[in-house]
């Protein structure tokens, strides 16, 4: 099924606003009706007022079709055919829906009718239901009716070995199969056996099903595999409990049922790409600064609070590409309001807005997205500050900033947040500049370094460790393991060199500045 809520984040990249009943958006929608002269018990929940002379007259015709919702595209002339702005067109538009509790869906004139059914049926009759809850493209329901007609227990699974869906039956059921299902993939133990046995690139290379052993020491018994395929693309594969090989009638059902979910698979892409393609458009918009951000994040169903960008790139060392895009899918798989963050592809980055105060939780969100791709991605990630909708352009630059910081990291590393991480950033900052030669090149902090190169002195690193210890000798002669004397002696000699005024407090302070944006130096 899909929501009201859904259906308007999607219409929303073609101009739609929703206007008034905001308590209908978190309703379920099943069916699609258009008026028809000829047949006057039109009913459905979205009803498409093709042929309206009027709001009114179209909030009528969605009352007596009994719709949740009603989608008007009004003359550009205005909606009661006099010139009239879009502002009189919604606030009149909220006023009848409040009125007979329709919500009402305002096109944009230029979008053709034509447009806006394909999206709505395409978008609502995709998850379609039947009145038993089940309807002809649901995969549960294809689980069943295979499982009733072979006689073993189903489950449908995509190319990763990710469950979609399995049957209620437990004919010839195991614990290969529970724990399958209970984790949402199948264990690596398993998927190391099917290697083993070369299941998968015998599924990848043939339609034709394959057969599977019994393995008690994993828990498994016989299983009949099939490909899922959509011309010569792998979609997934199908598999059956089984004693052994499938043959005659059993096994054409088992084919005739794969090539189904590759038909279900295909129009789930078709409708997933859609909204893939409407959220990336509207997170861009927020990451690169939208005047309306307001607008924008309501229209991604995300509430007005503080939001992290978090910037993640994945990659393994042989390909830089395929891994970033199976982020991606994960990060967009479940669709509507069921996910937390709205995400985006921007170059070899993937960017999501998450609503999130914490930055564990920001970090909870990536090592969820690490655990549902293959063992050897490395996925590396930076975490923005809390910003408000208006801000998210600095936020990805703070993720940006972040993430750089992670990936020169060593492996393991916690991926830091700008909020906590701010210091680093700053002094990454300052390396930057001091390399590209805006570091004064005179001045006592360059002829000490100077003086160390040529003749092996530690005054730096006493310059260091004597700021750091805020002028105490002895503290200072700890850090660097020597006499308070050694320390004494040593800034003496410093200061012949040239000035080095360590009683005033600015000259102080650049110093350590200085210091700090320089790469680190021994400091034994």
């Amino acid at each position: 099924m899909i929501t009201l809520d859904r259906l308007v984040n999607v219409l929303g990249g073609y101009g739609v606003r929703l206007c008034g009943h905001p308590e209908a958006r978190s309703t379920w929608l099943r069916s699609v009706a258009i008026p028809d002269a000829t047949d006057h018990h039109v009913a459905g929940d979205v009803l498409l007022a093709v042929g309206t002379s009027s709001l009114a007259e179209a909030v009528r015709w969605a009352v007596a079709a009994k719709a949740t919702a009603v989608l008007v595209r009004p003359a550009r002339t205005g909606t009661s055919g006099e010139s009239g702005s879009g502002a009189d067109a919604e606030r009149e538009a909220a006023a009848i829906a409040g009125r007979y509790g329709v919500a009402v869906l305002l096109a944009d004139p230029a979008v053709s009718w034509s447009q806006l059914a394909g999206v709505v049926y395409g978008l609502v009759l995709e998850s379609r239901e039947t009145a038993s809850g089940r309807g002809p493209t649901d995969l549960f329901a294809l689980a069943d009716n295979l499982a009733d007609v072979i006689g073993g227990a189903v489950t449908i699974e995509d190319r990763h070995s990710r469950v979609l869906a399995y049957s209620r039956s437990q004919q010839a059921g195991d614990p290969a199969r529970l724990e399958t299902i209970l984790g949402r993939r199948v264990p690596e133990r398993l998927r190391e056996l099917f290697r083993q046995q070369e299941v998968f690139a015998r599924l990848a290379a043939t339609d034709e099903p394959v057969f599977v052993p019994a393995d008690a020491g994993h828990g498994l018994t016989g299983r009949m595999a099939v490909a899922v395929r959509a011309g010569r693309e792998l979609l997934g594969s199908v598999w059956v409990s089984c004693a052994g090989p499938l043959t005659g009638a059993h096994r054409r059902a088992l084919a005739d049922g794969a090539r189904t979910v590759a038909l279900h698979l295909l129009r789930s892409r078709a409708s997933a790409d859609l909204e893939r393609q409407v959220e990336s458009d509207l997170v861009i918009r927020l990451l690169e600064g939208s005047a309306d951000a307001a607008t924008v994040i309501s229209r991604l169903g995300l509430a007005p609070q503080a939001i992290r960008v978090i910037a993640v790139r994945a990659y393994t060392p042989d390909d830089r590409h395929a891994a970033l895009l199976l982020a991606l899918e994960q990060a967009t798989t479940g669709f509507g309001w069921s996910r937390p963050g709205r995400s985006a592809l921007l170059g070899d980055t993937l960017y999501t807005i998450l609503p999130a105060e914490r930055a564990e939780a920001a970090r909870q969100w990536i090592a969820a997205l690490h655990s549902e791709l293959p063992a050897r991605v490395r996925v590396t990630a930076g975490i923005g500050a809390p910003a408000e909708a208006a801000d998210l352009a600095a936020g990805r630059q703070e993720a940006d900033e972040c993430l750089a910081l992670h990936e020169s990291a060593e492996p393991g590393a916690v991926p830091p947040a700008y909020d906590e991480s701010w210091d680093d950033i700053l002094l990454r900052r300052l390396r930057a500049a001091a390399r590209t030669g805006r570091a004064p090149a005179r001045g006592p902090v360059s002829a000490l370094l100077r003086h160390d190169t040529r003749h092996g002195t530690r005054f730096v690193a006493t310059l260091r460790a004597w700021l750091e210890s805020q002028g105490d000798l002895t503290l200072a002669a700890e850090r660097l393991a020597v006499h308070p004397n050694t320390v004494r002696n040593r800034l003496r000699k410093m200061g012949e060199l040239g000035p080095l005024d360590l009683d005033d407090t600015r000259q102080r302070l650049a110093m350590t500045i200085m210091l700090a944006a320089l790469e680190d130096e021994p400091r034994r």
